[in-house]
């Protein structure tokens, strides 16, 4: 056996004192922060259930206070709505009764406006009725003032006729310059006025005073190249179909007779009147042309 054999046999083993505090003092620190911790954990737990306590109190409160304002919001909005309710009930009870009292207000002033409308339609109808009376009566008197008008007109036209019948009766017959026998000879105004109504022929009234210049009658052109009223004898110069035919010393009252182209019957240039360089008479024509055989051109001036 070794001397280190030797020894370690020899050295009986044994706890070192050091170590032994230091593993106490190890202990009892551990002990001491346990200690320290469960005491910790006992005032955490405490404080915990005391956070807890004072939460679920507050909660409580919360909830009760929640509940309150709830309620109290509950009641606001039945209060509100029973406001509502009512003011919406009043202003409808109030609009129907402004309603009904337009309504009503208009029915009245409609039945004015047809009571006055009516009323209107009454004057006018009496008015018109009124007009048409008064338009009968004055229609009426006319008809009787027309009437007597006509009966008038009638008694002087049956007048003028029984006048141009006797003046009728009273004109003459002549044979014209041409030996041609000429219709109803007018010697003045009057007998003139009868030949005109009879409408036998066509008659032009002149006035020819004596000049180197034709003046148109009717469908002719006359010239007067002397009158002698002493001797009641007329010269006239008469242009027709382009040809010129003098008619020397005619007597007052004389048909002077001349063919024209187109007609059978001659015109008839008759004087009434014989002045100083004037003469007064008319041309009377045939109404309607007929041509005179085959002879186209103005015969016998």
């Amino acid at each position: 056996m070794s001397h280190r054999d030797s020894y370690k046999s020899d050295e009986t083993p044994r706890t070192h004192p050091r170590f032994v505090w230091v593993l106490s003092g190890g202990l009892a620190v551990a002990l001491g922060c346990n200690l320290y911790q469960a005491v910790q954990t006992r005032h955490a737990q405490r404080d915990l259930a005391l956070l807890h306590e004072s939460t679920d109190k507050q909660i409580a409160k919360l909830a009760d206070a929640e509940s309150a304002e709830v309620q109290l919001n509950q009641q606001r909005f039945e209060a509100m709505h029973s406001g509502l309710k009512t003011d919406l009930e009043g202003a409808t009870s109030a609009t129907l009764r402004q309603a009904r009292s337009e309504m009503k207000r208009s029915n009245t002033q409609m039945a004015a406006n047809l009571e006055e409308r009516r009323r209107e339609l009454e004057q006018k109808n009496q008015e018109v009725a009124s007009q048409l009376a008064d338009l009968k009566q004055d229609t009426s008197t006319k008809l009787d003032d027309t009437s007597s008008k006509i009966q008038t007109t009638n008694t002087k036209l049956d007048q003028v006729s029984s006048d141009v019948e006797k003046t009728s009766s009273d004109l003459k017959r002549m044979v014209g310059d041409m030996g041609v026998m000429s219709g109803d000879i007018a010697t003045n105004g009057k007998e003139l006025s009868a030949l005109k109504e009879l409408g036998e022929r066509n008659y032009f009234e002149f006035d020819l005073s004596k000049s180197k210049t034709p003046q148109k009658v009717g469908d002719i052109r006359v010239v007067l190249r002397n009158a002698d009223p002493k001797h009641s004898r007329f010269t006239l110069q008469v242009f027709a179909d382009d040809k010129i035919v003098e008619k020397k010393d005619r007597t007052l009252n004389e048909p002077v007779q001349l063919y024209v182209a187109g007609n059978r019957q001659p015109y008839e240039i008759v004087v009434n009147q014989i002045k100083n360089n004037e003469v007064i008479g008319y041309l009377a024509t045939p109404k309607i042309k007929t041509p005179r055989g085959h002879s186209s051109t103005a015969t016998g001036f």
